[in-house]
């Protein structure tokens, strides 16, 4: 567990972009940098892996694994791993299923399926590819040293039942798998996962990367680990 102090953001209004993205097709062999997509609310998005994204604000923090999605394109279950905490000393919160959506690139706000919806289809292939189609997505603040299960879905054949909400806490990273029905299909380009936590909004950007804008970006992405490390240490 990464220990340390939380980070603070420094105006209540404020957004600190650190992190780059590709925005369109290169001009040269070097990386086209450009200022990450702006999210519209106040929060911190420095974090980046190469398939794994966090944002956070005051209130809420949420990190997601998105290789399988990159890898999917054109298919019509979009598949994320997911980690949902509090900052430190804030109150406990229910996050319910209407608290997450997901923005693509056609303008379209996708909802959560339902558990029925979810269970009319198998995704046992789906799933079994996101075994191996990831990145670790472990990568907490020092104040969320207690695990627990999102469990929006689950399967019939498995014992736990599926839950419409998470008690979240400043203690408990809660880590889980979302699934979006894609319309038409998973499609290049940005992406939003939105997280309503009780008095704001959290909006992790994501870009599905075509294999060009992929290799080009492939050395540039910066280690993660480093990054938690570095935003939440002590204060000296």
């Amino acid at each position: 567990m990464f220990k340390g102090c939380v980070l603070c953001l420094t105006a209540a209004g404020a957004l600190s972009v650190g992190s780059l993205v590709l925005e369109g097709a290169a001009q040269s062999k070097d990386t086209q940098k450009v200022p990450m997509p702006q999210p519209g609310v106040p929060q911190i998005m420095t974090m980046d892996g190469r398939y794994v994204r966090a944002a956070y604000n005051n209130e809420g923090y949420v990190v997601l694994g998105y290789k399988l999605a990159n890898l999917s394109v054109g298919e019509e279950w979009l598949l994320l791993e997911v980690v949902f905490t509090l900052r430190k000393n804030v109150p406990d919160y229910d996050l319910t299923r209407d608290s997450v959506t997901l923005d693509t690139p056609g303008g379209t706000t996708l909802k959560l399926p339902t558990v029925a919806e979810y269970r009319k289809v198998n995704l046992n292939a789906l799933q079994a590819r996101e075994r191996v189609q990831r990145d670790s997505i472990n990568y907490f603040p020092p104040n969320a040293d207690q695990a627990c299960s999102l469990q929006f879905f689950t399967d019939l054949e498995n014992r736990p039942m599926s839950w419409e909400k998470t008690e979240l806490t400043d203690r408990r990273a809660c880590v889980g798998r979302l699934y979006f029905q894609v319309p038409g299909g998973i499609t290049y380009g940005q992406h939003w996962l939105n997280v309503k936590f009780a008095n704001s909004v959290v909006r992790v950007p994501f870009r599905i990367l075509t294999k060009e804008e992929d290799d080009l970006l492939d050395k540039h992405y910066k280690d993660f680990k480093k990054q938690v490390d570095e935003a939440f240490k002590k204060k000296k």
